[in-house]
């Protein structure tokens, strides 16, 4: 059974290598096909929410881990949760 998961994530104050990366950052995630997946980042750019469903945390942690924002160093906090939606 897939768990469900939210990754919650703050960026850091870089906004031309942010720009650059964003496209990388999208394609990343839509590619992975993954189920339940709702993305997006907040409002005032400072950061995005995204919801998904994997195997395990294990597999949910590569996932997040290999966001070309986090293999960029563009990431200031993050948090990957189990969710349970109600």
């Amino acid at each position: 059974m897939n768990e469900r998961f939210a990754y919650i994530y703050f960026m850091k104050n870089d906004p031309e290598k942010i720009r650059s990366t964003v496209s990388l950052h999208v394609e990343y995630w839509q590619n992975l096909r993954l189920h339940n997946y709702q993305g997006g980042p907040f409002n005032d750019r400072s950061g995005g929410l995204i919801t998904f469903s994997a195997d395990s945390i294990e597999y949910a942690t590569r996932i997040v881990n290999n966001d070309p924002f986090f293999t960029e160093s563009l990431i200031e906090k993050k948090w990957l949760k189990e969710w349970v939606p109600e």
